[in-house]
């Protein structure tokens, strides 16, 4: 398996997929470094990109107010992608990072392609929203 099979392999929401369906995956992520202090995505800008986290750490904020803070295996950008709707938060690398993205015709190939994986993304934006959904009734 190549390098980059095994990397995903490692990432929790690729763990069930078959070596087939990582090496498709592999063929449709692009692979990013980014420095520390850099903005990934802001809130309120469309989104082009799903991104999963290989190495190091970022800050979600929406408002200016810190959401939560992400690490290896987490990911982000797929209520954009999927929906078309601005972003809803602001993320900033905390450290230098590598990322692995999807576009979002990549993306949406990835979710035909396997849906086990499109229901894990589908559940992990769910309880996205509703976390954003309770920080907005407190």
């Amino acid at each position: 398996m190549a390098k980059v099979d095994e990397t995903l392999k490692n990432i929790s929401i690729f763990s069930e997929c078959s070596n087939k369906e990582l090496k498709a995956i592999s063929k449709l992520v692009t692979q990013v470094r980014v420095n520390a202090g850099r903005e990934l995505i802001r809130e309120g800008e469309p989104g082009r990109e799903f991104m999963i986290i290989v190495d190091g750490s970022a800050t979600v904020r929406r408002g200016g107010s810190v959401l939560a803070q992400l690490g290896p295996g987490d990911f982000f950008g797929e209520m954009a992608v999927v929906a078309g709707v601005p972003r809803t938060a602001t993320i900033t690398a905390d450290t230098d990072m590598v990322v692995e993205a999807l576009n979002r015709r990549e993306f949406s190939s990835l979710l035909d392609e396997s849906p086990k994986l499109a229901k894990k993304i589908l559940v992990g934006a769910v309880k996205r929203l509703h976390e954003i959904e309770q920080t907005l009734v407190k």
